[in-house]
């Protein structure tokens, strides 16, 4: 097989052009390819008058002579490779069952070794009920909701599975999605998602694949406590949801708690297992018509049927140090509500697969650091965090309506009295204000120079009518839970600390690649 790169393919190709493309390349006639598909496929819009598909191939054919570039190479289908297994003395525990916990308990369980999986939320059928119910009527369930649930935090998103890692682990991810019910197109976009609406989907088949393999799985229950003997972990203390806590013993214990599991970093730092704070980045969600982004990144061709909605991704450095970005971008999405705790407003964003909504929402974020957190204990982020949603909450009036500010009244530091021409999609509803009422001066301040600073690289981002909603705080974890080489904990032997809530992970990718990490180490040691 042979992976061929850089194939230009117009935007209404069909497959055939792909093989015949190829074909020219390989420098064989057509009829010599047996099979041609889609490795990789990404938009180049950097002209405006010539937008079209930048795609790479795999092609089984005969044996040609390659040429010398780097555009043609021979290839192998992608395999997993499972590690050898190390007969377990116990079964092993998973806590928490977001992308991390999930593909740590799918490895396990494909090796045998029947892992228990506790989740504090509810399944995804309850939890969607749950999260639409506080959607309308501002009613939260602090143990259940877009942080907390079978699925994790990204269930409520976009489905995002583009990722900065290489390692090659991913491609197992996707391909566990993919048979799982995602789209085939994860496969080989160059952005993949799959959606809000097809994510829960997509997770319940893995739950259920871990059910059929020996695992259990129990939503709604709370660790309460981590058993420690000898510095090693021996179980587990857990309460479901109506019942008494009781006991489980394990000598390995994957800690995929998330990155909003502040009662549980506060366990955890009450016992002794080492961690330390950690930058992460706050800001608010920003809104523009989706119309306006499409024709800034696709000029004429926007609205083109094989492109679907734009997305974009902005960066600056201000002079003083400060980063400036968009993270979590959501095309023809809505901005929702994602508190966890009673009394903290947090934002966050998602889109469905067809990404057909009237906006595009993204969050709009500086960086910070522990200088910047008030305190040095381990928890400071968390507690600075707090600061920001507790502000957020009162500012919007409470029943978590969210403080919205129009864009140019925001640059001019003048309060929101009206909504523009972009109606906000935040549920269960907004209050004009001026968001430097629940903004700390250096991230508003920052915000406002990077928002012009974007606007010169993409036109229309300092569009006076977009709109800012607040607060946005939960961008990553604010602590990292310390492991060595092995990818234990460094305090607590048979611990294992695990993707974005133990500061590991940035994403579903890269927190279900370390979710798999993990399970490999398990299976290699006794």
């Amino acid at each position: 097989m042979y992976r061929v790169s850089e194939l230009r393919l117009p935007l209404d190709g069909t497959e055939e052009d792909l093989k015949r493309l190829a074909a020219e390349k390989l420098k064989i006639p057509v009829s010599e390819i047996r099979s041609c598909s889609l490795y990789r496929k990404s938009v180049d819009a950097r002209k405006k008058d010539r937008v079209h598909f930048i795609c790479t191939a795999d092609v089984e054919c005969g044996r040609v002579r390659l040429p010398k570039n780097a555009k043609i190479m021979e290839a192998e289908p992608y395999r997993y490779e499972p590690p050898k297994v190390v007969k377990q003395d116990a079964r092993p525990v998973v806590v928490g069952f977001g992308p991390a916990g999930l593909f740590a308990a799918l490895i396990l369980a494909q090796a045998g070794q029947n892992p228990i999986v506790f989740e504090r939320g509810s399944a995804v059928e309850q939890r969607g009920e749950q999260v639409a119910q506080f959607w309308k009527t501002g009613s939260l369930n602090p143990q259940s909701n877009v942080q907390f649930g079978e699925g994790g935090a990204g269930t409520f998103s976009d489905g995002k599975l583009n990722t900065g890692t290489k390692d090659s682990r991913a491609r197992k991810v996707l391909e566990e999605f993919a048979a799982a019910g995602a789209p085939r197109e994860i496969l080989y976009e160059a952005k993949p998602h799959i959606g809000t609406d097809r994510l829960p989907g997509t997770v319940r088949s893995l739950r259920e694949q871990i059910r059929s393999l020996g695992g259990e799985v129990f939503f709604d229950t709370v660790l309460e406590n981590l058993l420690i003997r000898d510095g090693r972990v021996a179980g587990v203390e857990v309460r479901p949801k109506d019942g008494l806590p009781y006991r489980v013993e394990a000598r390995k214990v994957v800690l995929a708690i998330g990155h909003s599991a502040r009662d549980t970093f506060e366990m955890l730092h009450a016992l002794g297992v080492p961690m330390e704070r950690k930058a992460f980045s706050v800001g608010a969600r920003i809104e523009h018509p989706q119309a306006l982004i499409d024709r800034a990144q696709y000029g004429g061709f926007a609205g083109h049927p094989a492109l679907g909605a734009a997305d974009y991704r902005l960066a600056v450095h201000l002079p003083d140090g400060r980063g400036v970005y968009t993270f979590c971008m959501c095309p023809g999405g809505s901005v929702v509500a994602a508190a966890s705790e009673e009394g903290r407003l947090v934002t966050n964003g998602m889109s469905c697969f067809a990404r057909d909504g009237v906006n595009a929402n993204s969050a709009l974020l500086v960086g910070v650091g522990p200088e910047d957190f008030g305190g040095d204990h381990p928890l400071a982020g968390a507690a600075f965090q707090r600061r920001l949603e507790e502000a957020a909450f009162r500012l919007g009036g409470g029943s978590y309506c969210a403080p919205v500010q129009r864009v140019e009244d925001f640059l001019h530091r003048r309060a929101s009295a009206v909504i523009g021409s972009v109606k906000p999609t935040y549920r269960p509803g907004v209050t004009p204000c001026g968001l430097d009422g629940c903004l700390p001066g250096f991230i508003a301040d920052s915000m406002r120079r990077g928002i012009l600073l974007m606007d010169a690289r993409l036109h229309g981002f300092a569009y006076p009518d977009a709109l800012l909603t607040a607060v946005e705080t939960r961008s990553s974890s604010p602590v990292r839970i310390l492991r060595g080489p092995a990818m234990e904990s460094v305090g607590v032997g048979g611990l294992y600390p695990c993707g974005e809530g133990a500061g590991y992970a940035g994403g579903i990718i890269s927190a279900a690649v370390d979710g798999v990490r993990c399970a490999e180490k398990i299976l290699e040691y006794p």
